[in-house]
């Protein structure tokens, strides 16, 4: 029976997390260079697929 090698999965793990720890730091830097209202206005357009004035209140 193969032994299974929890040090490279966890070694794996760990690099998953530190590069979407980077990637999500770099996402931030870029919202802080340019405006943040523009970006946040847009990401919540993209996410719900509809702007904030098409929602019925």
């Amino acid at each position: 029976m193969v032994k299974r090698n929890y040090s490279f999965e966890k070694r794996q793990k760990e690099l998953a997390k530190k590069k979407k720890k980077a990637e999500k730091l770099q996402r931030k830097q870029e919202r802080k260079d340019g405006d943040p209202q523009e970006h946040d206005e847009d990401e919540d357009h993209q996410e719900t697929g509809h702007s904030p004035q098409d929602q019925d209140g």
